[in-house]
């Protein structure tokens, strides 16, 4: 029997320069789930990769052979051994695996309690995996309950409310940290959906000076007119640093854009301080820039621990959230449970309809003396009579899938019906 596996790091598992090395750039997340589905030990996967998490579901045919598979399938993403990697590894499997993902959906494994732009992140596996075949029936039915839960645990309670995603949260820690933004200059580098979201959380803050850094120009111009900003080409990023007074910044580079040597030539001369937000995965600020004079980096450990600090005011909603993660994993548990007796049901129906059809036919000379209305009397009587008789049989395969009692029944209809 397949199993449910999640194997992953998150930022409860790993620091942020493991993290980094194991994120997986959306474009290429489908096409890495389509690897792993072809491996012999797993027919399904799908993968969460964002900058909290890197996390891969797959349907395992063989559990060892699966969690070998998925083991080298990150070392060789981050080109880690096994031995780096292990200690910052965790997994659930079946049950777990499902409350795991439906805690993640939810907000409530974020570190930033109740994040919004997780759920977005949760469909975006989904929806990738499925487009290339990777995902198919478990884990359609498993990401979409899931979505489903992260869906209801917004609308039902206050969990997203106030500080409740990343973006919104680094504006946040650098009003307390840096003090009032108002008259403050400042650099949005990256134009995604991070970008987007400090760009937009600045301008509801109001009163600073905000620049829009892209290498896309329409994309960065589009999000500048929409906060009221500039729209700067990635390739004028050292006057940025000379100018600004904070950069934030959120690019998908595979390398540092800010480095030491960048930021020492921008700043030369240069008495007034400057605070850089890293939120990027794989990070865009060099490790050795925190040591420049004047030069305050702060990245997303810094964001996790400030947000840690206000946890408390969404804790209340954080249990009704748990409450409604518990009933949805169990609804879930029970109709995939359920679903493994449908095979079974279906063949007890299809057996059952054969021998109903083969004695029509065996007694069809003599029911040739009926009328054409009396056939169709006898057709959908004898229908019926199987249909009642079956049902009870039926509902009670679906009710005991899973169990004891359940395997001992299913056995027991397969031998008296003659299933294969």
């Amino acid at each position: 029997m397949s199993s449910l596996l999640v194997v992953g790091v998150n930022h409860r598992s790993a620091p942020v320069s493991v993290l980094e090395r194991l994120t997986i750039a959306t474009p290429d997340l489908g096409k890495a789930a389509a690897g792993l589905a072809e491996r012999d030990a797993i027919s399904e996967a799908a993968i969460v990769s964002t900058c909290n998490r890197t996390e891969v579901y797959v349907v395992a045919d063989l559990f060892h052979g699966a969690y070998a598979d998925v083991c080298d399938f990150l070392c060789d993403v981050g080109d880690l051994s096994v031995d780096q990697l292990a200690p910052h590894l965790f997994s659930e499997h079946d049950n777990g695996a499902v409350r795991h993902l439906f805690c993640v959906a939810s907000g409530l494994d974020s570190a930033v309690l109740g994040e919004s732009e997780i759920l977005g992140q949760v469909r975006t596996a989904w929806e990738t995996a499925r487009d290339e075949s990777a995902a198919r029936s478990t884990l359609n039915l498993l990401f979409r309950s899931a979505v489903e839960t992260g869906k209801r645990a917004r609308s039902e309670t206050g969990i997203g409310r106030g500080t409740a995603s990343v973006s919104h949260a680094s504006v946040e820690m650098l009003s307390d940290v840096v003090g009032d933004l108002a008259g403050k200059h400042i650099a949005v580098i990256g134009a995604g959906s991070m970008g987007e979201g400090v760009a937009v959380a600045l301008h509801k803050h109001g009163g600073c000076r905000i620049d829009v850094v892209n290498r896309s120009p329409e994309r960065g111009a589009a999000l500048a007119a929409r906060v009221g900003g500039r729209s700067i080409g990635i390739d004028h990023l050292p006057a940025v640093l000379e100018q600004c007074d904070v950069v934030i910044t959120s690019t998908g580079s595979e390398q540092p854009i800010i480095t030491t040597d960048a930021v020492t030539v921008a700043r030369r001369g240069i008495e007034r301080p400057l605070s850089i937000v890293d939120i990027a995965l794989p990070r865009d600020v060099a490790p050795d820039v925190t040591d420049l004079p004047g030069i305050t980096v702060f990245d997303l450990d810094h964001l996790r621990d400030w947000a840690d600090r206000g946890r408390q005011a969404r804790l209340d909603e954080a249990e009704r959230v748990r409450d409604i993660v518990a009933e949805e994993s169990e609804q879930y548990i029970v109709d995939s449970t359920a679903r493994q007796a449908a095979p079974l049901v279906a063949s007890m129906h299809v057996a059952a309809e054969a021998t109903r059809a083969a004695e029509l036919e065996r007694f069809a000379k003599k029911l040739g003396v009926l009328g054409d209305d009396q056939r169709r009397a006898v057709d959908q009587l004898t229908r019926a009579i199987v249909a009642k008789l079956l049902h009870e049989p039926s509902v009670r395969l679906k009710s005991q899938a899973g169990t004891p009692r359940g395997v001992r029944n299913a056995a027991a209809v397969r031998d008296l019906f003659d299933l294969s």
